[in-house]
């Protein structure tokens, strides 16, 4: 269904469906397929059944007769009262069974808060509303449950998933792998460069930090722990690399695309402005591996390994997807689906053809990515349903002006506190929840503060993608460092505690760009190229203090030392105060250099 509305189906064969009709049958596929699914304990009890059914039934009936209802809202006729108290409730109790309870509560309070807001004093008052008005609103109106949030995993997110299932089923997943095998599998530490460059690459297919964990993970994670990383090390490296795959261009994750949305610019303009914040999270974390495996004395990960002249001889037709969906995108301008759809018809041509290390794609494996697809979306479409309670609920209650009226109001004072509050409800909110939800979650709450203060919407909605991002590393509930410790057999927190630590770029990074948008790729080019060169400077010195070991292992007044030079070139608000910081940093590292490095001469250590 949604591949044939991206072609725009409907409108070639003379139709008029009305967008809200689409989604509604979406939607109660979704619901149908979360009562039913195998994950679920009473996966086919009698319950389950009859009410996947009446979901199926209410979402097609909301969907088919959609117009009529359009004209009968003002009026919250009983019938409108009736499916909209089963749609708000089945749509709920689906969310709850697939996603818990951290997102149904946030919804009951808002909800709560709507029905009893007027009660409040200022500035606290709400606009009052009765529960059939709100129950109405939020299975009918286009600005809550089938809102944007739905629109865009419908029209665009499922058409990039269904083109890395074809990717994968191509063999993409293994050239990824063996790319990064014959690039570093030489090099010292080079298990952990392999799962940062592979996961980094798989990433950009998956857009998922979970299912690029365990799809990575279950093959990096051992090799790394039988070179000599420890367990917590080896889970944290590929926790931070996965997480990271949401961050990198061309796929990133679902976020991107809602981001997209919500600023409404192109999908090509929030991937051009990820490209410097996403190579310098990896190359922080890189950095950080090649300095371990140098201080632990980490051996490389394989002897003998194929060549990357061999694999890409043998896999240079899986490149050629991307390729078409980059020059779609960014040569034509075409739609971010329609850009998929291209990728993905070449895609499905070559893969047909040639074969890489005995996967071809066959008709069994083409029609085997539509249920994949599916039921990967089951739960990011019950989650932006459920992101569309949340902006209908503060569309009525005006909840969302009372958040951002409060938190602009300590931006006044304070930006620093500003940006403080909002990365820790970030994190907060975040945690148990898939990083497309949290993105739209704090995208009502948050964003809108953080440009009433005069931020750039870009670096704003940046900023609470990295922050609501890191709720995946950061513990107690860190469910990709989680998955990770599941595969290492460490222990989760030490695991995610271990990955805070690896991945400290990622909780500072995203305040650089809101004070300087030239990380963003946003102003003069020659800004750009030196926000980008101090930067970089700053990420080496930071990953060496935070390692402690160059050459030789750090003491703490030299560690303590390059983290004050690393933090002085990182902020680029100045162009010339980040030279000065390039300058002072080139010198004094160059003597620590001289100073710390063992010189043999005759035996003797020349200082």
């Amino acid at each position: 269904m949604s591949i044939l509305w991206a072609v725009q189906a409907p409108v070639l064969l003379g139709l008029e469906v009305a967008r809200e009709q689409f989604l509604a049958c979406i939607l109660g596929l979704s619901i149908a397929l979360a009562f039913v699914g195998q994950r679920n304990k009473d996966a086919f009890s009698l319950f389950s059944l009859l009410a996947s059914l009446v979901s199926l039934f209410i979402f097609f009936f909301i969907g088919i007769d959609y117009t009529r209802f359009q004209f009968d809202f003002p009026y919250l006729t009983p019938e409108m009262q009736a499916l909209g108290t089963v749609a708000v409730a089945f749509s709920a109790y689906a969310l709850w069974r697939i996603g818990g309870w951290v997102f149904l509560l946030i919804i009951g309070l808002l909800g709560v808060y709507s029905l009893t807001g007027h009660l409040l004093p200022t500035p606290l008052t709400a606009s009052q509303s009765t529960l059939p008005e709100i129950l109405v609103y939020l299975a009918f109106d286009p600005n809550a449950m089938l809102g944007t949030p739905l629109s865009v995993v419908a029209t665009i997110v499922v058409v990039f998933i269904f083109f890395g299932k074809l990717l994968v089923k191509t063999g993409c997943g293994e050239f990824f792998i063996d790319l990064a095998m014959s690039a570093m599998g030489k090099q010292r530490g080079g298990a952990a460069k392999i799962s940062i460059i592979a996961s980094a690459l798989f990433g950009s297919i998956s857009g998922s930090a979970i299912s690029n964990v365990v799809t990575t993970g279950v093959m990096t994670i051992p090799l790394m722990k039988r070179s000599g990383y420890s367990s917590s090390q080896s889970g944290a490296i590929e926790t931070i690399a996965s997480t990271g795959g949401q961050l990198m261009p061309p796929i990133m994750g679902a976020a991107a695309f809602l981001m997209a949305q919500s600023l409404e610019i192109p999908y090509s303009d929030v991937v051009i402005a990820a490209i410097v914040p996403a190579l310098l999270y990896y190359v922080s974390v890189f950095i950080q591996v090649d300095l371990i495996a140098a201080r632990d004395s980490i051996s490389a990960a394989e002897k003998e390994v194929r060549s990357v002249k061999t694999v890409l001889k043998e896999g240079w037709h899986l490149i050629i997807p991307f390729v078409v969906l980059l020059t779609a995108m960014f040569e034509f301008r075409a739609s971010a689906e329609l850009a998929a759809l291209y990728g993905g018809v070449t895609a499905i041509v070559l893969g047909s053809i040639r074969e890489y290390r005995g996967s071809r794609l066959t008709i069994r494996g083409l029609l085997d990515c539509f249920p994949e697809t599916g039921k990967s979306l089951v739960e990011l479409t019950l989650i932006v349903a459920g992101a569309g309670f949340v902006i209908g609920l503060l569309n009525l209650s005006g909840g969302g002006f009372v958040l951002t009226l409060a938190l602009v109001e300590l931006g006044g004072t304070h930006i620093a506190a500003l940006l403080l509050v909002s990365a820790g409800i970030c994190i907060l909110l975040g945690m148990g929840m898939p990083t497309s939800g949290v993105y739209v979650l704090l995208a009502a709450l948050v964003a809108p503060s953080l440009i009433e203060t005069g931020i750039e919407p870009l670096a704003a909605h940046m900023f609470i993608l990295y922050f609501g991002m890191m709720s995946m590393i950061t513990p107690p509930i860190a469910l990709a460092a989680f998955s990770a410790a599941t595969i290492s057999g460490a222990s989760p927190m030490r695991t995610g505690f271990e990955a805070m630590k690896m991945g400290w770029l990622a909780y500072v990074v995203p305040v650089l760009f809101v004070f300087s948008p030239t990380l963003l790729m946003e102003g003069k080019v020659t800004e750009i190229l030196w926000s980008g060169a101090t930067a970089l400077v700053g990420v080496y010195f930071i990953s060496i203090a935070v390692v402690g070991y160059f050459s030789k292992r750090q003491s703490l007044l030299g560690r303590l030392l390059l983290l004050l030079l690393g933090v002085i070139a990182l902020i680029p608000v100045k162009i010339a105060f980040g030279g000065v910081a390039v300058v002072m940093s080139a010198v004094i590292f160059g003597s620590i250099y001289l100073t710390w490095t063992h010189i043999s001469n005759k035996g003797q250590l020349i200082r």
